[in-house]
């Protein structure tokens, strides 16, 4: 992967898995447009990955055009009948059969019309759902009872755990399951070398071992100091600003401590050691009781010296594992949006086109399973975000389907102008908003 990068260059990186990222989002997005309009009877005349010239092309048998265009951030699907991409505008089909003017958007049924809006969203929230699901089933969760999986490369000397163990009890203590093994050592942080009692094989035995909570990198976090420093998985944090670091959990203590002031890091990376200075980020995160806070944060996760042993996960353990997740990501979401609106958390939370690329690059960096963890989100807040009532928006258009449901009419095409540059205006303002917070906020 190291490989890769380099060859790319980090810019070329980053706007080559964006690129990415937005293509599959897009295309599913249109797909969902393009597949139930189709079920609805409404026919197709371009499906577009892209705006601008056209790079490839391909007209299939029910004489919808297929095209890549060059500009790759977009993509839209014309329906018959339709001025433009839109589908508000139509043309004059006064001249057209009843059966012709059927499978055009303008004369298809409030039912057609609506559910083939709606269907793009729908179908965001669908990939999401698949990619969460489909990483459950690939990743596996862990085990009930605290096994050791894959061991990660330590500063310790001496026989100690090895793969496979199942931790019994530490220091004494029983630890039948992950939850109380977590609240064990979380009493012990007194001592960096603890007992453990295993079943290994047969036989049950006792070793010692690194406590669990050293400052071990478990995770390094997208778009932050300690991904731009190149720090890892892996690493072990030994000093900061030259503290000895005994346990993970003296680290952010540290950094809160300078209050923005970079940070000197001694880094143990497999057997050798070597120097960083970090300046942290402010950052807002959970406070713990529903609200939110802002703190200086290097970018890092707490990890372990094993990665715990997993075991594969059935069907419906992964569905509902999944929509789990979407929910939670749903109301953090929405919770997130209220707190900026009301000032409580600040707007550099909101990112533009550049950040999102740098999150899409940032993730490829950290494996298959962080890009496509991403995928899922970034899934999520375009589907979201098509759902809001702006004109021009999937959410504007079935306003205008509502308003016809209510009224029986639909608006005239006047109204319908002054909405659509109205919308259009605010969404180029929330983009350049987006794309401000990118280049002022640090």
């Amino acid at each position: 992967m190291e490989a890769i990068v380099a060859a790319l260059g980090g810019t070329a990186w980053t706007v080559v898995f964006f690129v990415i990222a937005l293509s599959v989002i897009v295309f599913v997005h249109e797909y969902g447009h393009y597949i139930v309009g189709r079920w609805s009877g409404i026919h197709s005349e371009v499906f577009s990955i892209g705006f601008g010239p056209v790079l490839f092309s391909r007209t299939d048998r029910r004489g919808t055009k297929w095209q890549v265009a060059a500009i790759p951030f977009g993509g839209y699907v014309k329906f018959l009948g339709d001025v433009d991409a839109s589908s508000v505008r139509s043309a004059d089909v006064s001249g057209l059969s009843a059966e012709e003017r059927r499978h055009t958007m303008a004369g298809a049924p409030l039912w057609a019309r609506a559910a083939t809006v709606a269907a793009g969203p729908v179908f965001n929230f669908i990939l999401t759902f698949v990619l969460l699901a489909g990483l459950a089933l690939a990743v596996g969760v862990p085990r009930e009872e605290p096994t050791v999986g894959a061991l990660r490369a330590f500063p310790y000397e001496g026989p100690s755990l090895v793969e496979g163990d199942v931790i019994l009890a530490v220091d004494g203590q029983p630890t039948p399951d992950w939850a109380t093994f977590n609240q064990v050592v979380d009493t012990v942080q007194d001592r960096t070398v603890l007992t453990y009692r295993v079943r290994r094989g047969g036989e049950e035995l006792e070793v010692e071992g690194p406590h669990p909570r050293a400052p071990v990198v478990g995770e390094v976090q997208i778009r932050s100091a300690a991904m731009d420093a190149g720090l890892r998985e892996g690493d072990v944090i030994l000093r900061a600003d030259g503290k000895d670091v005994r346990f993970f959990a003296e680290l952010p203590e540290i950094v809160a401590a300078g209050k923005g002031q970079p940070v000197a890091l001694t880094v143990w990376r497999d057997g050798r050691t070597f120097e960083l200075s970090l300046t942290p980020r402010i950052r807002t995160v959970d406070d713990g009781s529903g609200g939110f806070t802002e703190r200086y944060l290097l970018g890092l996760y707490s990890g372990m010296f094993f990665e715990p042993a997993v075991r594969s996960v059935g069907p419906w353990e992964a569905v509902t594992g999944a929509a789990q997740s979407m929910w939670l990501m749903t109301t953090t979401t929405f919770s997130g949006l209220w707190h900026m609106i009301q000032g409580a958390i600040s707007s550099c939370n909101l990112s533009g086109a550049i950040g999102m690329a740098e999150t899409a690059g940032d993730a490829a960096r950290n494996g298959a399973e962080s890009f496509v963890g991403m995928l899922a989100i970034l899934s999520l807040g375009v589907g979201i975000l098509n759902l809001f009532p702006i004109p021009v928006l999937d959410g504007g258009h079935l306003v205008f389907h509502a308003y016809e449901a209510v009224t029986r009419r639909k608006p005239s095409e006047r109204a319908l102008r002054i909405l659509m540059t109205v919308g259009l205006t605010l969404v180029l303002s929330i983009m350049l908003f987006g794309l401000s917070r990118d280049l002022l906020c640090h």
